[in-house]
């Protein structure tokens, strides 16, 4: 199969009418990127109209199907118009959140490793963000530990959600881990399937979670995700030994 050429942005999205239609032209703009991809996760607001007013590709969840669910469909999508339009090559796969607005155009550090086939998959790094977050990075340190110990390569932003991967590294990890366990869940299961993953730093900014109780109930369902990715992989991260 010859080397990836082009790229298509997937993202996927959920009552993000504020925000998608500055991350999708961003998005549109990268080089490389020739198709932008949204996967309306059962918005109540106008997520999908105002993406495909943006220039996107929009494919809508009736029901909300989680984040990993998104990610599933939209890669789905991309290549069945591959199939369609008799591509030559698979593209390349550039998963971005809804909410990085205009930043998401400062991504492109991501693609150039995965075009030159030096990494299977690249991860965004993120600098310290404009507004504070209110967590205390007990689900960052599960993430982390878990990676480590399934198979000792160490991540600095494990739960990073911004990623450029093969369309082979994508299928080589389906189904991926439910919920908010899909970052660590993929990273574990490319690492051990001997694929190589790259950390990259990337000027990008999105919209942090605070202090309150949503919030914090945001929080525990991350931790409860990644936990049950780790588990069903067997990993028992170092600190929960004991």
């Amino acid at each position: 199969m010859g080397r990836v050429q082009s790229v298509a942005v997937v993202i996927p999205a959920k009552d993000e009418a504020q925000r998608i239609a500055a991350t999708v032209r961003a998005a549109g703009e990268l080089p490389g990127v020739d198709l932008v991809v949204v996967v309306d996760d059962g918005s109540s607001d106008r997520t999908g109209e105002l993406a495909a007013a943006a220039g996107a590709t929009v494919v809508r969840h009736p029901v909300p199907h989680g984040k990993a669910g998104a990610m599933e469909t939209g890669g789905e999508l991309v290549r069945v118009l591959e199939a369609r339009d008799g591509a030559t090559a698979p593209r390349a796969l550039l998963f971005l959140d809804a909410d990085l607005e205009a930043s998401a155009a400062a991504a492109g550090p991501l693609v150039p490793p995965v075009l030159a086939g030096a990494a299977d998959m690249t991860i965004a790094v993120l600098p310290p963000q404009r507004r504070a977050g209110g967590g205390h990075g007990l689900v960052v340190r599960l993430a982390r530990d878990g990676i480590r110990a399934a198979t000792g390569w160490e991540a600095t932003q494990p739960l990073s959600g911004q990623r450029c991967l093969t369309r082979e590294a994508f299928e080589a990890a389906l189904p991926l881990a439910p919920g908010f366990g899909v970052e660590t869940g993929l990273t574990v299961d490319l690492l051990r399937r001997g694929l190589r993953v790259r950390e990259v730093e990337v000027d990008l900014h999105h919209r942090v979670t605070g202090t309150d109780l949503r919030a914090q109930l945001h929080r525990a369902r991350q931790w409860r995700d990644v936990a049950r990715a780790l588990a069903a992989r067997r990993v028992v991260p170092r600190r929960a030994r004991g």
